[in-house]
């Protein structure tokens, strides 16, 4: 009954993709036991589906043969969509309300992090606001991300116009050079932001941090897995330093975690 069922709603066994998930931690060291099931589950029997194959264990000995189709892989189960300054409004908040105190509060020695950075637009259009405010050099940001595509792609700090369309023109005239009808971000900005890779549901966080940057990436994980990030991001940030979300995501239990919400989408600690 149960693979006449699968057969018919197009979807394979719930227990084999719980017997993938645990064999890609094993060969591939991710972790995917975080991330909502429906959404990775969905997305891995599209690959299936493209390669004609039929089972979980088929598409586990083709990752492991095959390179370009690994790399696809984990392409596909990190979330890399982003822009510049995506919901402008919320960074000229950011910029004309809260980076101010957070340097003077910082002292020379402001540290910021974008987690989940993707290919680098969030930490470069961070860098941008630090140039345009006069940052001391030594402001800088880390950036991380799982997918070393991804972060590879970041180090370049090449963009299509897709990337562009939140960006304002002075921006753009002033951070940017205009490449065969693509932008590369110039070095003054560039220079601000370290790539590294980082798994956020394994490894540790960075310390006395000043400003975190991790918009839309949260909403992708399990319930349980949510409140762990946001409590580590919480104990990663100084007393007065702030976690600036995406639009779509709420803290509900910020109280609890000595954040407060300054604004919607920015909260703060407060001890």
């Amino acid at each position: 009954m149960q693979d006449f069922l699968s057969q018919f709603s197009g979807e394979l066994p719930l227990e084999d993709f719980q017997w993938f998930v645990r064999e890609v931690n094993r060969y591939f060291g991710l972790d995917l036991s975080g991330y909502k099931p429906h959404r990775v589950k969905r997305r891995i029997e599209i690959l299936i589906r493209k390669y004609k194959l039929n089972s979980f264990q088929e598409y586990l000995r083709f990752l492991l043969a095959n390179e370009q189709a690994k790399e696809e892989f984990l392409d596909k189960l990190t979330i890399n969509v982003t822009e510049f300054f995506r919901n402008p409004e919320k960074w000229w908040e950011l910029r004309d309300r809260h980076l101010p105190g957070l340097l003077n509060a910082s002292r020379g020695h402001f540290k910021a992090w974008s987690a989940g950075c993707a290919s680098g637009e969030e930490p470069y259009s961070l860098a941008i606001l630090l140039e345009e405010l006069r940052a001391p050099l030594s402001a800088s940001i880390l950036a991380t991300d799982l997918d070393e595509r991804a972060l590879e792609e970041a180090r370049s700090g090449i963009y299509e116009a897709r990337s562009m369309v939140s960006t304002p023109k002075s921006y753009l005239d002033k951070y940017f050079d205009l490449l065969d009808g693509t932008y590369k971000i110039k070095e003054n900005a560039k220079k601000r932001v370290l790539f590294r890779k980082h798994n956020m549901l394994q490894d540790p966080f960075p310390e006395s941090v000043d400003l975190i940057i991790c918009r839309n990436v949260v909403i992708y994980f399990e319930p349980e897995a949510k409140d762990k990030l946001y409590r580590n991001f919480a104990k990663s940030l100084k007393l007065g330093g702030i976690l600036f979300v995406g639009s779509t995501e709420r803290i509900f239990n910020y109280a609890e975690l000595n954040l407060k919400v300054i604004s919607p989408f920015f909260y703060q600690r407060v001890k």
